[in-house]
């Protein structure tokens, strides 16, 4: 199997889901830095601080209630997703390359 490179623009397609708590958050992590779903995650956080949060009385005075942020990726088999691969980002790819399947672009 070759190595992931550590630079470039890298298609990864998801294999099996990792069954450990940390390697599932480290691949949903690497799922979120895919551009369009940084762009969704900026508009949605953009509509929570504006639209979503609400004001209530609490203890006779207002408490700001907070919209929670939006799960956006899935982990699933089948699924992939394109990122902008940097040095930074070799530990947590190497962390969870056998559930990974990648292809350069």
């Amino acid at each position: 199997m070759s190595t992931i490179p550590y630079t470039g623009t890298v298609t990864f397609t998801i294999k099996s889901v990792p069954q450990t708590d940390g390697g599932f958050r480290t691949v949903e992590r690497l799922m979120r830095l895919e551009r369009g779903a940084q762009r969704i995650l900026k508009q949605l956080q953009k509509q929570r601080l504006t639209k979503l949060n609400q004001w209530r009385a609490r203890a006779g005075r207002e408490w700001l209630v907070r919209a929670r942020c939006t799960r956006l990726v899935r982990v699933e088999a089948g699924q992939s997703f394109t990122i902008q691969v940097t040095p930074q980002l070799a530990k947590d790819l190497a962390s969870v390359a056998k559930h990974l399947d990648f292809k350069t672009t």
